[in-house]
């Protein structure tokens, strides 16, 4: 898999969350590591989700994992807690803000 069709996969997954009710603008940058390397961002801004194939300098928290973990954190395979806990996504950044990642996943 490449890093596009991975984001791709990605991003449709992130499209279907209900982010309406978020008043707070959220910024947070997922860096992948080993096969489909590469950055994108998602960001909560009046309501809306954005997602895009850059890296974000102004976030409020940066993830890093393998693409298999992120696409199971995607379709809602794996809790992100639990993969902070096992090690399997690390976290850089505002922790509270972090733990909204779970209004879009």
């Amino acid at each position: 898999m490449t890093f596009q069709e991975l984001f791709e996969q990605v991003k449709m997954e992130f499209r279907k969350a209900d982010v309406s009710g978020v008043k707070e603008h959220l910024a947070f940058q997922f860096n992948i590591t080993g096969e489909a390397a590469g950055s994108f961002y998602a960001e909560v801004r009046d309501g809306v989700l954005y997602v895009e194939p850059y890296e974000y300098h102004d976030r409020d928290a940066a993830f890093t994992c393998s693409a298999d973990t992120l696409l199971k954190l995607a379709d809602r395979k794996m809790d992100p807690v639990a993969a902070f806990t096992l090690g399997r996504l690390k976290v850089d950044g505002d922790i509270g803000k972090a733990l909204m990642l779970q209004k879009f996943l």
